[in-house]
């Protein structure tokens, strides 16, 4: 199974862009639109995002309140709503080089995880499909939310992709890493380092 997994992750890469896609033109999808999205989510194994109080306000140094779309479905998702539960946040789009390299570790973390929540944001990606398709075929089986517009950018200054924040059981942001993380073991690393989950 890992052989299959390094070797789709090998061949992404190969066709992976580095360089930053022209911002996406907001535009409203259509119900049928959305409804092929959800198929398609349900095919590569993607869940459903958790819910989420949209009335929630954001605690000191924590997500903050968005109305964002979970990818694949219309649901929509209030970061500071989320389960307070310890939480691993990785923002990352489907033709960002470095996302692609550490999707791998993102998945074994995961797996070996179980005190752990993990949340994808799909970021600044054009294309719904391919992220979706990306997000199955590296074996993410955690949801996913996406910020089209890039509007956590300034909040949870967002540099660049891929970034990673730790977020304690009390909704507190208590760590982030900036660029790709280097391998399942360093990932594991980060998690005990800030929230106390070895």
């Amino acid at each position: 199974m890992r052989r299959v997994a390094v070797a789709v992750v090998a061949s992404l890469l190969a066709l992976s862009s580095c360089s930053t896609p022209a911002a996406p033109t907001p535009t409203q999808p259509s119900v049928s639109a959305t409804a092929d999205l959800d198929v398609l989510r349900v095919e590569y194994g993607l869940p459903e995002c958790p819910g989420t109080d949209p009335q929630a306000e954001q605690v000191a140094g924590g997500l903050p309140r968005t109305e964002l779309p979970c990818l694949g479905t219309d649901q929509v998702v209030n970061l500071a709503g989320l389960p307070r539960e310890a939480m691993v946040v990785n923002f990352w789009a489907q033709w960002c080089g470095p996302c692609r390299e550490e999707s791998l570790f993102l998945t074994e973390a995961f797996e070996g995880m179980d005190d752990v929540s993990f949340i994808g944001i799909n970021y600044q990606d054009p294309q719904p499909d391919w992220a979706i398709e990306f997000a199955g075929l590296v074996g993410w089986k955690y949801p996913h939310i996406q910020d089209m517009e890039r509007t956590l950018k300034t909040s949870l200054k967002v540099p660049g992709l891929p970034v990673t924040l730790f977020v304690s059981a009390d909704g507190r942001i208590a760590g982030r890493h900036v660029g790709g993380i280097q391998s399942t073991e360093e990932l594991r690393g980060l998690i005990d380092e800030y929230l106390g989950k070895a």
